[in-house]
């Protein structure tokens, strides 16, 4: 039983984030939903949980803000102890050709999705390394498929989450020894907001290179990521898992 795991979710308040969240609490564990500025969709997301059976609560951080994340997760370490698992799913875009891309455009992006990998998880690592017994743990994190194949207008997007792979790909290894597994997954087109803005022109191109022409469901990233919280997936670690309906 999972009930006396907590798990850290960031970026809880929608799409991924929220079905990782919601999918957690469904299978026990106690769920620490985080949020930055949206605090009424991130209530939602607890409502879901509530209304599912599960347990959680919401803490607010800026992901991008080292000191904030420091202060904020060792009041969160003090209250609830150690994390037995951590989803580091947060993240930004701000598309544009490479020639169209503004300073700020790559900054923005950068601190928020690659920095957050060691904002977030340095106040967290040291806890879960010094568990007695190596009792383990669980870290997730969220890149995509930009990050392993490049997209074109989204060359800070990629770069970040190429990073992520990197850096999940070598936390793995340091922390093999102390049975806490470091796993990234990447997600292909998924239907959440921030695909719905896409122009259905160009939506229609990208279904045509998804062998399953469908986008994927939040969901079907949440139940991915509870199999790799899991006691199951105790010999998964220093993957990339691709949930992208087949493209290559």
């Amino acid at each position: 039983m999972n009930e006396d795991k907590k798990v850290l979710v960031t970026g809880a308040s929608g799409g991924i984030g929220r079905a990782c969240a919601v999918e957690a609490a469904k299978a026990g564990y106690y769920v620490i939903c985080h949020y930055n500025g949206s605090k009424g969709k991130a209530e939602e997301t607890l409502a879901q949980i509530e209304a599912a059976g599960g347990k959680g609560e919401l803490i607010q951080f800026n992901i991008s803000d080292r000191e904030d994340c420091k202060v904020k997760l060792d009041e969160m370490t003090a209250k609830h102890g150690v994390l037995w698992g951590i989803i580091n799913n947060a993240g930004i875009t701000r598309d544009n050709t490479f020639v169209g891309l503004t300073g700020d455009d790559w900054d923005a992006v950068i601190h928020t999705n690659l920095d957050s990998f060691y904002n977030v998880l340095s106040p967290l690592v040291m806890g879960m390394a010094s568990r007695k017994n190596k009792r383990g743990g669980r870290i997730i994190t969220m890149a995509s498929v930009s990050g392993l194949y490049g997209n074109r207008g989204q060359t800070n997007y990629s770069a970040s989450k190429a990073g992520i792979i990197g850096a999940t790909k070598a936390l793995a290894v340091e922390l093999a020894g102390r049975n806490i597994t470091v796993n990234c997954i990447a997600p292909g087109v998924i239907e959440t907001d921030m695909t719905k803005a896409i122009d259905p022109q160009i939506y229609d191109m990208i279904m045509g290179t998804i062998p399953m022409k469908r986008a994927g469901k939040p969901e079907e990233i949440g139940a991915l990521a509870v199999f790799l919280l899991s006691e199951a997936a105790g010999y998964i670690t220093r993957q990339v898992i691709t949930v992208n309906g087949g493209m290559q």
